[in-house]
């Protein structure tokens, strides 16, 4: 036995390849039964697809980048359900493509930030953080008051239909008319106002 061991470490192709083959199967074993496992495949009571005003105001979260300093998983603990709320639950996110899970907290985590400050205090705080907290370190959106773009929300849609978001053709068709006369700032802000609502009560 100590023999076939050494020659293993000895062959580092031969090392490579049953590394690979050990993790291959070690992280198969752990991901696979997730697909098969309805709290995680399935939404939870009252988690709908983002309508397309949300829609584009998460596609403005990503762009600029907010998930390198704000989380959206709230752990289990404690100290993390008494501070931001209910701790995150997989049926949440089903809709979400790619999901915001992450543990990167530069600023508070805003899993469950909808509906506990107003829409115009959202708008000021991404155009000068510093108006409404005053030690924050957070960057200035001031570009985000500025038209959404809309044209190619319809595809977005289908393309997000294909993967399981079960979008409507009425939604889909209707989705340009949602979004005219909205800047950025409105869909960031719509955005941000739906997160964790749907789950409400702290354990």
């Amino acid at each position: 036995m100590g023999f076939k061991i050494e020659m293993i470490e000895r062959n580092v192709g031969l090392l490579i390849v049953l590394t690979l083959l050990t993790v291959s199967v070690g992280g198969l074993l752990e991901i696979v039964p997730l697909f098969f496992q309805h709290s995680t495949t399935e939404p939870v009571e009252g988690v709908k697809p983002y309508t397309p005003v949300r829609l584009v105001g998460r596609d403005v979260y990503i762009r600029e980048g907010c998930y390198l300093c704000h989380s959206q998983m709230i752990r289990p603990f404690r100290s993390e359900t008494e501070r931001y709320g209910h701790y995150s639950v997989a049926g949440e996110f089903v809709y979400d493509h790619p999901f915001q899970w992450g543990s990167k907290r530069t600023g508070p985590d805003i899993a469950r930030v909808g509906g506990r400050y107003s829409d115009q205090w959202h708008k000021v705080h991404l155009l000068n953080p510093r108006d409404v907290v005053p030690e924050s370190n957070m960057p200035a959106f001031t570009w985000l008051d500025r038209p959404a773009v809309s044209s190619d929300i319809e595809l977005k849609m289908k393309a997000l239909r294909k993967v399981g978001v079960p979008y409507t053709d009425a939604e889909i068709a209707g989705a340009k008319a949602e979004l005219e006369g909205k800047t950025e700032l409105d869909c960031v802000v719509a955005y941000l106002q739906g997160l964790g609502t749907v789950i409400t009560d702290k354990r």
